[in-house]
């Protein structure tokens, strides 16, 4: 008896993904299938720039770390969800709750960051081509990298210890298929007004400020773009920056319409929508943009389909077409 009164005071109840929502299981088939797609995509590409000496760049030392956070960030949300359908049970303990707010924070702001570096690595390339090398030098894009990942977590920390400390005085039902800072925040009775300028400022800092330095790393490089001689330059050049413009308006817009939308936390069942499109197709269609745009990748991937060919040649007495 003990025991199960501590369960119903400390532990949370997620109601899960839309639960009047009708056919709710072909929506999670579907899920299920963009989780793999991500998860083995992304999977696949970090191997494949660690072991393509062509990839060894800084563009796609940077891009391995993006996969790697859209791994990471996919797997804290979709395992959790579908357990909680396929086996009936949707309770998190609080400090479970507390690390998937905190991962998920962590991984938001990391990305963000990490794509403001990606915009300047693409300023410097196109821009400053002959001092690339010295400016964005391995040390300085695992600093980057590093700061990323920092800053992310610093951030994350402040906010996660603040939402878990504060009183629940409703049911401890969160409206959500996952833990969420901002569905967590409507189970207390505090006064949040201030709190929720705190995450305005937050928001602003790692949101705002890094979408305008791309926007303004891009107004830079289109100016060069349109100077540049070479037919063949300027296609390359735009393929990749329109690659990466494609993944910022992806992130950033939903993120912008969460945290920074007026009367957001009013408007859960969307918020709940926005944020499953960040943590969850986002990942997958960054691969895709990214894969799909890339000559570089697609022809790793082809070296890689050639050089095993005459294997398969010895195995099995097939002749090796290219």
């Amino acid at each position: 008896m003990e025991r199960n009164n501590k369960t119903i005071t400390t532990d949370f109840i997620l109601l899960g993904l839309w639960p009047e929502l009708g056919h709710l299981v072909i929506l999670i088939c579907l899920i299920l299938l963009v989780y793999w797609m991500a998860v083995v995509g992304n999977a696949v590409l970090i191997l494949l720039i660690w072991l393509d000496s062509h990839l060894h760049s800084p563009m796609y030392f940077l891009l391995s770390q993006l996969s790697l956070i859209d791994l990471a960030l996919i797997s804290t949300s979709v395992p959790k969800m579908l357990t909680d359908f396929f086996s009936g049970e949707r309770i998190i303990s609080q400090v479970g709750c507390g690390t998937h707010i905190f991962f998920s924070i962590t991984l938001g702001i990391a990305e963000c960051l990490l794509l403001t570096l990606m915009s300047y690595d693409r300023y410097v390339a196109i821009c400053n081509p002959l001092r690339y090398s010295v400016i964005m030098s391995h040390i300085t894009c695992k600093k980057m990298v590093i700061g990323s990942w920092a800053g992310g977590a610093i951030t994350s920390l402040v906010h996660t210890a603040y939402t878990m400390h504060l009183p629940i005085c409703h049911p401890r039902e969160i409206p959500h298929f996952l833990c969420e800072g901002m569905a967590l925040l409507k189970l207390t009775c505090e006064d949040l007004s201030a709190y929720l300028k705190s995450v305005m400022v937050s928001s602003f800092l790692v949101v705002l400020i890094p979408l305008s330095l791309i926007l303004a790393s891009y107004t830079l490089i289109f100016l060069a773009v349109l100077r540049m001689n070479s037919p063949e330059g300027r296609s390359k050049a735009l393929a990749t920056c329109s690659s990466h413009l494609c993944v910022v308006i992806l992130y950033f817009g939903p993120a912008i319409l969460v945290y920074m939308r007026p009367g957001s936390s009013k408007t859960p069942k969307l918020n709940q929508s926005l944020f499953m499109f960040n943590a969850i197709l986002t990942p997958m269609l960054n691969l895709l943009v990214y894969s799909l745009r890339s000559k570089d990748v697609i022809e790793a991937l082809k070296s890689i389909a050639i050089s095993r060919c005459p294997l398969r040649k010895m195995k099995r007495h097939l002749h090796c077409y290219t």
